[in-house]
């Protein structure tokens, strides 16, 4: 029998070396976690080992916490395959590429309603991210500028957002030094307010952010009522505020199944717009946009120009060097599904997600609070009286397989806990039967335990919520 000393010492060697049973005709000994071999190993070898350890990672079918695309047609996939070596930014060695993102840029621009999307202003993103970092930089340049001229100071920018903005929007305003101004939330009220938006602008404002599909309820901020409330405050004050949308999952839902609601830039105020490819634009992640009213609204300081690639072109990014694959991809649902293939998928989702509602709700158990007339997206919170939370809901649904969010809402709701069902192409109607088979069969099992000798399902805060 082993030492405790020479256990320990061999349980760490385990823990840090690899050693499957499978290729022992391969290997001679043990591969490095930490640290590259010494040697070379079979690619037959690692590619199993690899896989091997994928297989503990969730299904990304039954993910229902994240809104990023996880299935794709065969041929989107292989143009990926064929591109996902092609570096975008060399524009001069791929300029057929460079093409193909200035025509999804006019896409988006159109089905935004931008006034010029023949000439329209904007890029590819990795995600709504760098999208939304890139757009808070221009509105808060335009604003340095305009106080220059008025001889005001410049060092005191701030932001006005819901609480329920995703964390990308704080990490904006730390990283580039600009106050966020948050509206809270209240009992009945998930999402900003108009009235309590305008007591917090000022002349310091640079943009009120409006959000077309909020990440903890999919409901639509009401981005035409800032619109109006921002042009009253401009014939009291002269305040000309502008508006951001960040429409990263809405805005490839809304033009095509609510198609009549004013939000983008058919408002005068509404002067950019992100969205995230990977969401509903349905592209494997990695893809998104932004998109300005027309080129006076993205500052020329902020463009640089690079030739150590051959030739001259114009760049405004975060992220550098990137795989042109996404691209593509966007670009061939564009062409293969158009505007009728994008409305059949939006309505057959909005469909799946009113049935998961309708039934939810007839369970007794819980109470809706998403929208149906928003994304199809399904947030439901437990009634008060049951004997378990939605965290002990959402932990026993994994032993399913099923991945369901249960988290916290922003302040001043955060003492409201909730679940949240994402509805993306593959969770079909039988799907999601089955699905409520096993919320039904969770329900009937967390009743017949008795709560005090049952463990709580640790509480995650608002923030650990994680969207691309």
């Amino acid at each position: 029998m082993l030492s405790q000393k020479k256990k320990n010492t061999a349980n760490k060697a385990n823990q840090e070396t690899l050693s499957p049973i499978y290729a022992s005709r391969e290997l001679n000994q043990p591969i490095p976690k930490y640290e590259l071999p010494q040697g070379q190993t079979p690619s037959a070898t690692v590619a199993q080992l690899i896989t091997d350890e994928l297989n503990l990672d969730g299904n990304p079918a039954l993910n229902l916490a994240s809104f990023v695309t996880t299935w794709m047609e065969p041929e989107a996939k292989e143009l990926m395959a064929l591109t996902v070596s092609k570096n975008f930014v060399d524009v001069d060695e791929y300029p057929q590429s460079a093409e193909i993102h200035d025509r999804c840029v006019n896409i988006v621009a159109n089905l935004f309603h931008a006034p010029d999307h023949e000439n329209a202003v904007g890029c590819a993103t990795v995600g709504s991210s760098e999208a939304i970092h890139l757009a808070g930089l221009a509105l808060k340049w335009r604003w340095k500028e305009k106080m220059s001229q008025q001889g005001k100071p410049t060092d005191r920018p701030n932001i006005v957002m819901g609480h329920n903005v995703q964390v990308c929007w704080e990490k904006f305003a730390r990283y580039f030094d600009v106050e966020p101004r948050y509206v809270e939330l209240s009992e009945t009220r998930y999402i900003i307010g108009v009235e309590e938006a305008i007591s917090l602008v000022d002349e310091n404002t640079i943009a009120v952010v409006g959000i077309l599909g909020s990440t903890y309820t999919g409901e639509y901020e009401p981005i035409s009522e800032l619109n109006q409330a921002l042009d009253l405050l401009q014939e009291k004050t002269g305040l000309d505020i502008p508006i951001h949308v960040d429409a990263a999952s809405g805005g490839f839902v809304a033009p095509f199944i609510q198609p009549h609601l004013k939000w983008d830039f058919l408002l005068d105020r509404v002067v950019s717009i992100n969205t995230s490819g990977h969401k509903y634009g349905l592209v494997y992640p990695g893809i998104g946009w932004v998109v300005w009213r027309d080129r006076k609204h993205l500052p020329e300081d902020l463009v640089f120009h690079v030739n150590y690639l051959g030739g001259d072109h114009p760049t405004f990014n975060l992220n550098f060097s990137r795989s042109t694959g996404q691209i593509i991809s966007q670009y061939y649902n564009f062409l293969r599904l158009g505007r009728t293939g994008y409305s059949e998928i939006m309505r057959s989702l909005s469909s799946t997600a009113k049935f998961l509602s309708k039934e939810i709700s007839e369970m007794g158990h819980f109470e809706v609070v998403s929208k149906i007339d928003a994304l199809p997206v399904v947030c439901f919170k437990a009634n008060s009286e049951l004997p378990y939370t939605v965290f002990d809901l959402s932990e026993y649904l994994k032993g399913r397989g099923w991945i369901v969010p249960a988290y916290t809402l922003a302040p001043n709701a955060e003492h409201i806990s909730v679940l949240r069902i994402v509805v993306r192409e593959g969770l079909s109607e039988d799907m999601a039967s089955m699905l409520l088979e096993d919320i039904k069969r969770a329900c009937d099992h967390l009743e017949s335990i008795s709560q005090s000798n049952r463990p709580k399902a640790k509480r995650h805060s608002h923030k650990t919520i994680g969207v691309c």
